[in-house]
């Protein structure tokens, strides 16, 4: 082969590799973030592992490393810490819900106010208003409006109804004002169902992140044990919310910080 004809298939050999070259996709933004979110996810799954039968997970994902990692990444999007997210997710009939004061927490994280105007046995009354507004948005529940929804029979109503009223208030209200700050967990889980965790609320007292950064406070002697356990089966009662009588038992988590605590 004379060395004109090596120069040629060379020639041809460069052109060949350089056009294969530019045949081939570009990494796009969406990729590139999809790949960093296998990564978290993989990492996430490691860490569930670890976790999975550790009495720092809910009974309802102890022993389930799928459902924690789905929980953690979940949590990451909401701006919550893996740790974090196990005490403020929980899972009722599947479908996964934030606890009332991890709900609170989420949205004034992100700068939205929120208040508590009222709070007694029979009414409970919340405003809230988006950061930069002007205008508050104002919430009321009360054991009258519990009622036309059949939720006064439920078990925990009927034991802490001023708990369940400023959790069914904390869902309606941050879904008025923040909804895009929830990403895709839009009810609480006492709405959904399951055991409230007692919040002993102080009337016109604000309320605060604290729920998530405080320590859990240590039992007093005496205190009244506000955890229940629940049926198996559940039944819509109305739009979103789900019998109380019917989620997966989770009493093994400490009630929530007082709202009205500093943060």
């Amino acid at each position: 082969m004379t060395s004109n004809e090596l120069a040629q298939r060379d020639g041809q050999t460069a052109v060949a590799t350089t056009s294969q070259a530019h045949s081939a996709p570009e990494p796009t933004a969406g990729s590139t973030a999809l790949m960093a979110w296998a990564q978290e996810a993989d990492l996430a799954y490691q860490m569930a592992q670890k976790l999975a039968n550790t009495s720092f997970v809910p009974a309802t994902l102890r022993g389930k490393p799928g459902d924690i990692t789905a929980a953690i990444l979940a949590g990451s999007e909401l701006g919550l810490k893996p740790m974090a997210t196990l005490k403020s997710i929980d899972v009722i009939q599947g479908t996964p819900a934030l606890r009332a004061h991890a709900m609170r927490a989420v949205v004034q994280k992100q700068g939205h106010q929120i208040e508590l105007v009222e709070s007694t046995p029979e009414r409970c009354v919340l405003r809230g208003r988006r950061k930069d507004a002007d205008n508050w948005q104002t919430v009321e529940w009360t054991t009258a409006r519990a009622s036309q929804l059949g939720l006064l029979g439920k078990a925990e109503w009927k034991k802490q109804p001023q708990t369940m009223l400023v959790a069914r208030a904390t869902g309606e209200l941050c879904r008025l004002i923040a909804s895009d700050a929830l990403h895709g967990m839009p009810y609480v889980a006492e709405e959904l169902g399951g055991v409230a965790h007692a919040e002993v609320v102080s009337q016109q007292a604000p309320l605060s992140v604290a729920a998530l950064t405080a320590p859990p406070a240590e039992p007093a002697t005496g205190t009244a044990d506000y955890s229940v356990e629940l049926g198996p089966t559940a039944e819509p009662t109305d739009a979103g919310a789900w019998d109380e009588d019917a989620a997966d038992n989770s009493t093994d988590w400490p009630d929530a910080a007082q709202p009205g605590s500093a943060a």
